[in-house]
């Protein structure tokens, strides 16, 4: 229900614009009720939709100097644990980054279009992630037809009869990356390696030259990253082996588990559905029903610059990071009930890791790979 604020009659006998529609003059919906068009919620969070260059450019320069003291300590620190812990660190901070690039990516940073290309491009680096071709298949394909199968293909779940014609080798690995155990794996493989660098024409129809161009950047980058531990090795009378490990491989397959940790959980969940009839998934109403808002303990959300407050941003991609709870918060207020909020256990992860398996799409649930039914129907 809405519920207006009353006009008052115009002074001097002229007439007063209607006011605008911002949230504070909207009602929580009720639950029964039918969900507002895509424009009107979005215009409950249009406050928040406020960009700064300064604060953009200071969330940048603070990651990369994490990132550099994470290095710098794989290369300074002596235990082979402490190189380790470094490199884990330095994966984590690679996470970071790439949120502020697919913050830049969204256009949702800073208010300059050109600006924010560059600031993406230099923040995917260390996560080797071609700027164009993840525009493409984030942008334009996932957030254009989340959990649409057939179009969306981030975690897009099979169905028993395509389980089925699988190679045996194929339904290994589909088991593997379904596992709970193996998200980065799913990623790297899957994502980055068919559909990021250097795809071919099945995995990229399209060809431009901004692919080949920031394919050849992130290729120079890495590069560089190597050459430089390799140096700092030889320089410091260090194990080159080592430092690679440390400060290269061990950094990438942390950020590449982050990720495919971080896309599964949100659009992977019971309570969330997948359709392969696209009128039936415009009815469902995707923007909202498709994805999860995982709640954590502490300052973990914080840590991670809010990307999982998800399901605001999947309402309105140009909310920038830094409001993005602001933006969850006011979500839930005005549309009690309608979003799925799960707080995060080890527990939960895996059980919804043993639970949704295959989809059947005309049961309209979750099964195992036996195809028994692991959830209600929405």
């Amino acid at each position: 229900m809405q519920a207006l604020v009353p006009l008052r009659p115009a002074a001097h006998g002229r007439r007063r614009p209607p006011p605008r529609m911002t949230s504070e003059l909207l009602a929580p919906l009720h639950p029964d009720a039918p969900l507002p068009h895509r424009k009107t919620i979005r215009q409950w969070l249009a406050p928040l939709s406020s960009r700064t260059t300064t604060r953009a450019l200071a969330l940048l320069l603070l990651d990369a100097l994490l990132l550099a003291a994470c290095l710098a300590g794989v290369v300074l620190l002596q235990p082979v644990w402490a190189k380790l812990l470094c490199g884990v660190g330095a994966g984590f901070v690679t996470g970071r980054l790439f949120i502020i690039g697919h913050d830049a990516c969204h256009q949702s940073l800073t208010p300059h279009r050109r600006l924010n290309r560059w600031l993406g491009r230099i923040a995917f680096l260390p996560s080797l992630t071609p700027y164009s071709l993840w525009d493409a298949g984030h942008n334009v394909v996932h957030h254009g037809f989340t959990n649409l199968k057939g179009v969306d293909f981030v975690w897009a779940p099979p169905t028993a009869a395509e389980y089925a014609a699988m190679t045996p080798a194929r339904r290994r690995l589909e088991r593997i990356y379904r596992s709970g155990w193996a998200p980065g794996l799913y990623y790297l493989v899957e994502i980055w390696w068919k559909r990021m660098f250097f795809p071919n024409r099945a995995h990229m129809p399209s060809r431009r030259p901004a692919f080949v161009w920031d394919n050849l950047l992130v290729s120079a980058f890495a590069l560089a990253w190597i050459c430089a531990m390799a140096g700092l090795a030889v320089a410091t009378q260090q194990s080159v082996a080592l430092l690679l490990v440390a400060g290269v491989l061990v950094p990438y397959l942390f950020w590449c588990a982050m990720i495919g940790f971080v896309v599964y959980v949100h659009h992977t969940h019971t309570a969330v559905s997948w359709h392969a009839d696209r009128a039936a998934w415009q009815r469902s109403q995707p923007f909202v029903s498709t994805t999860v808002h995982l709640t954590f303990p502490l300052w973990i959300g914080a840590l991670l610059h809010h990307i999982m407050e998800h399901t605001a941003h999947h309402v309105d991609m140009g909310i920038p990071l830094y409001r993005l709870q602001q933006a969850q918060a006011r979500l839930e207020e005005m549309l009690p009930g309608r979003i799925v909020v799960q707080r995060f256990s080890w527990r939960w992860y895996f059980d919804t890791a043993r639970r949704c398996k295959l989809y059947d799409f005309d049961q309209d649930c979750w099964t195992d790979y036996a195809g028994r039914p692991t959830s209600a129907a929405a």
